[in-house]
C-alpha cells in the first residue's frame, strides 16, 4: 500500500499483542500509525481504517496470548512496508492489503512474494520460520483457499489470495499446511535485519535518504562495507578541512560493494548547493542507463504516492546531476574550462579508464581535438584539479574486470599523478600494493611513497553480491584458473544454498531458472559477446539489447531478460545482477591439452587469439558472466554438431568434462 519512508528503530509503526490490538480503540490505532509518518494522505487513513476492521473481525477470534499483529513492517532493501505481519500459532503471515479492489494482480502476488523472500533471506529470525504471504483484495470475491509449497529449502508457501472475509480460512489452511514442527517465533520481534540489496535497490534506498548502514547485512564481512564507505567520507571531509586534493583507490572482488560505497557518497552530497557536492561517473552505459531510469521510475511513483506529480523527464534530469556517463563530464569538461560544480569524482570500475592512445586517437577522430595527448585519467584529474582549494577523485577498483582494448589498469592513474600532480596525496588500499604485477605500477607506488596513506579499510574482501555464496568468486577464479581440486572444495560449500548445475540442452535450462524464481526475482540468459556459434540453438549476440527493457521491464514483456529470448553479454551486465543465471558457453574459449584456448569468429572459422592481454579480455568476460546470479545458475554446454566445422563436439566436451570432474549436477 505505502511507499518508503523513515520509520523507528522497530521497524513498525503499530505492533501489539492480537488481544491488546482487540481491545484498543481503532482511533488511536490510526493516531499512532500516523503520528510517525511525516504526511499522511486520507487514502492511507481510510486503507488503515479498513484493515482495522477487517482484521478485529477475524484475527480476534481464538486468539490467545502469544499472538502478535504488526502494521507497516519496513522493507528498506525494497524501498517499501509490508501492510500487515501476524504471528500466530509460530506460523507468519505476511498480508497485503488492496483496499477497495476486486482484482488479485501478477504484479501484487509477486509483491506480497517478495516481502516473504525478503524477510526468510534478510530477517534473523524468519530463516527458518514457516511463513504464508496473504493477498486480500477487500472488494474481491472470495477465492478457493489452498496452500502449496515449494522446493527451495525454506518454509515460505506460495502466496494465496482471498478476500476480506477469508481471513479465518487463509489460517485455517496455513495451519493443515504447516502440520509438522515449526520454528518457534516467541522472540520474533528481535531478529536483525541483515539485507544485501541489488545494486538497483540499493540506489534507490540511497537516493530516497538511506544510509549504506541501513541497506546493508550487519555480519563480519559487511562491516567492512560500512568502514569502507566511512574511510571515504574522511577522507573527503578531511581534504576539504586542510585544503588538500586526494586521490583515493577502493578495490575489491567482484560484488564486494564497490559501486554501492560510491552511489553512498554520492548521494550523500547529491545537493547542488553542498560545498561536498559529488558525482558517481562510470564508463559502463548499461549500469548508467538502468539506474538512471530505475531512480527516475521510483521518484516519480514516490511522488504519486504522495498525491504529487512529477514528470518522468524531470525526474532524469535531477537524477543526472550526481550520476553521469564519464565521457559525458569529461566532453563537459572540455568545453567548459572553469571547474566543475563537484568537489569530489567517483570513478566506477575506474581500472577500465582509457589509457592515453585510445583517448587520444578517440579524441582526434570523434571530438576534433587533434593536439589532444593524455590518458582518460590524466585528462579527469586535471579537470577536478581546475578547483584552487581543495578536491576528490575516489578510484572504485574492481579485480579481474577489465573487458575491452584500451583499458589502462591503476597505473594509468598511478602514472598521471606522479607525472602531472605532485600537489595530490594518494590514498589506497594495501591490496594495491601487495598484489603488484604491474611493473609501471611498482615505479609509480615507489616514487609516490612520500605522499601515500594506507588505509587498510579501502579494500572490501567479501563478495556481498550473492547473499547464499560469498566465495562465488573464489569458485569462479578456480574455474578459470582450472584448479579442479579447489573448485570442487568451493562448490561443496556453494550446493547448501547456492545451486549450480549443468546441462546440455538449452530448454532445460530455461524450465530450471523458471522454476527457481519466485516473486519478482530477475532472470535471464548470459553469452560471451565472442559466442558467434550460437546462432543454431536460436542465440544471436549481434542484435543490441536495450538494457533498461532487460533489466527492469515485467518478465511478461519479450524485451525482458525473464522472457529468455534475448541473450545479454558481459557489456550488458557488468556492474548489474540477476538472481537466476543461465550462462550457455560457446567455441571461443575451451580447453585444449588441459589449458584454456581462446578463439574469435571470423568468416567461416575460428581463429586462435595468441595475445596476452585479449586473452584475459575473454577469460574475464566469462568471470563477469559466472558472478552474475545472486542465488544461482546454470550452465549450458552445447552438444556441438559433427557436421558443422565451426560447432564441433570437441570444442564444447571439454569443458563439460571440466565441470563433471569438479562435480557440478547435471540436469
Amino acid at each position: 500500500m505505502s511507499s518508503y519512508s523513515p520509520l523507528p528503530s522497530s521497524g513498525y509503526l503499530y505492533g501489539d499483542s492480537v488481544l491488546n490490538f482487540a481491545s484498543t480503540d481503532s482511533n488511536l490505532i490510526i493516531g499512532k500509525l500516523a503520528s510517525q509518518m511525516p504526511t499522511v494522505s486520507q487514502p492511507e487513513i481510510a486503507a488503515w481504517t479498513e484493515q482495522i476492521e477487517v482484521l478485529k473481525s477475524s484475527i480476534v477470534a481464538d486468539a490467545n496470548a502469544a499472538d502478535q499483529i504488526y502494521f507497516e513492517f519496513k522493507i528498506p532493501r525494497l524501498g517499501r512496508r509490508i501492510d500487515n505481519v501476524l504471528i500466530r500459532n509460530d506460523i507468519l503471515y505476511v498480508i497485503e492489503f488492496k483496499t477497495g479492489e476486486s482484482e488479485f494482480s501478477k504484479h501484487a502476488m509477486d509483491q506480497v512474494w517478495d516481502y516473504a523472500l525478503d524477510l526468510v533471506n534478510f530477517h534473523s529470525t524468519s530463516e527458518h520460520a514457516s511463513i504464508l504471504p496473504v493477498l486480500i483484495a477487500t472488494g474481491g470475491s472470495p477465492q478457493d483457499i489452498r496452500v502449496y509449497g515449494t522446493q527451495h529449502g525454506d518454509a515460505v508457501a506460495r502466496p494465496v489470495r482471498g478476500s476480506k472475509s477469508q481471513i479465518l480460512d487463509v489460517i485455517a489452511a496455513a495451519e493443515q499446511h504447516f502440520s509438522g514442527s515449526r520454528a518457534s517465533l516467541e522472540n520474533w520481534e528481535s531478529g536483525r535485519y541483515s539485507p544485501t540489496p541489488t545494486i538497483v535497490e540499493a540506489a534507490k534506498a540511497l537516493y530516497a535518504g538511506h544510509g549504506v548502514e541501513e541497506i546493508s547485512r550487519s555480519d563480519s564481512g559487511a562491516v567492512n562495507l560500512r568502514l569502507t564507505a566511512s574511510a571515504v567520507s574522511e577522507i573527503i571531509h578531511r581534504s576539504q578541512r586542510e585544503k588538500q586534493k586526494a586521490i583515493v583507490f577502493v578495490t575489491g572482488v567482484p560484488g564486494a560493494g564497490k559501486t554501492l560505497v560510491g552511489l553512498d557518497v554520492a548521494t550523500k552530497h547529491s545537493n547542488g548547493s553542498s560545498r561536498e557536492h559529488s558525482v558517481f561517473l562510470s564508463g559502463n552505459g548499461p549500469l548508467v542507463s538502468v539506474l538512471t531510469e530505475a531512480l527516475a521510475r521510483d521518484r516519480v511513483d514516490r511522488a504519486k504516492s504522495r498525491g504529487e506529480k512529477v514528470m518522468k523527464g524531470e525526474a532524469r534530469s535531477a537524477i543526472k546531476a550526481f550520476i553521469q556517463l564519464v565521457h559525458h563530464f569529461r566532453d563537459a569538461c572540455l568545453v567548459d574550462k572553469a571547474p566543475p560544480v563537484d568537489h569530489v569524482a567517483l570513478f566506477d570500475e575506474a581500472q577500465r579508464a582509457w589509457n592515453r592512445k585510445k583517448t587520444s586517437e578517440f579524441m582526434r577522430s570523434k571530438k576534433n581535438q587533434p593536439q589532444f595527448d593524455q590518458s582518460e585519467p590524466q585528462f579527469l584529474i586535471s579537470c577536478m584539479d581546475r578547483h584552487k582549494d581543495w578536491a576528490v577523485v575516489v578510484c572504485l577498483i574492481g579485480e579481474g574486470q577489465e573487458i575491452n582494448d584500451g583499458e589502462g589498469g591503476v597505473s594509468e592513474w598511478t602514472t598521471a599523478v606522479r607525472e602531472y600532480f605532485p600537489n595530490w596525496q594518494v590514498y589506497l588500499s594495501p591490496v594495491v600494493i601487495e598484489d603488484v604485477d604491474d611493473e609501471r605500477l611498482k615505479v609509480d607506488i615507489h616514487a609516490l611513497a612520500d605522499r601515500t596513506h594506507v588505509v587498510e579499510s579501502l579494500h572490501l574482501s567479501t563478495s556481498m553480491r550473492s547473499f547464499r555464496a560469498e566465495n562465488l568468486s573464489n569458485f569462479v577464479r578456480c574455474v578459470l584458473e582450472l584448479e579442479v581440486e579447489e573448485a570442487r572444495a568451493h562448490l561443496s560449500s556453494l550446493k547448501i544454498r547456492y545451486p549450480i548445475v549443468v546441462t546440455r540442452d538449452l530448454s532445460k535450462a530455461k524450465s530450471w531458472v523458471k522454476e527457481q524464481a519466485r516473486g519478482s526475482e530477475r532472470f535471464g540468459m548470459v553469452v560471451s559477446s565472442k559466442a558467434q556459434r550460437l546462432r543454431p540453438i536460436s542465440i544471436d549476440v549481434r542484435p543490441k539489447i536495450e538494457p533498461i527493457h532487460w533489466f527492469l521491464h515485467p518478465q511478461e514483456d519479450v524485451r525482458s531478460s525473464n522472457f529468455l529470448e534475448d541473450a545479454a553479454t558481459e557489456f550488458v551486465v557488468q556492474g548489474l545482477e540477476l538472481d537466476w543465471a543461465c550462462v550457455v558457453w560457446d567455441g571461443d574459449m575451451r580447453i585444449s591439452d588441459d589449458k584454456w584456448s581462446y578463439h574469435e569468429f571470423k568468416g567461416t572459422k575460428w581463429q586462435r587469439v595468441k595475445l596476452d592481454q585479449r586473452q584475459r579480455y575473454q577469460k574475464n568476460a566469462y568471470r563477469v558472466l559466472l558472478t552474475r546470479a545472486r542465488q544461482g545458475m546454470v550452465l549450458v554446454i552445447p552438444e556441438g554438431d559433427p557436421a558443422d566445422p565451426s560447432r564441433n563436439p570437441n570444442y564444447y566436451d571439454g569443458i563439460y568434462r571440466l565441470f563433471q570432474k569438479i562435480g557440478v549436477t547435471e540436469i
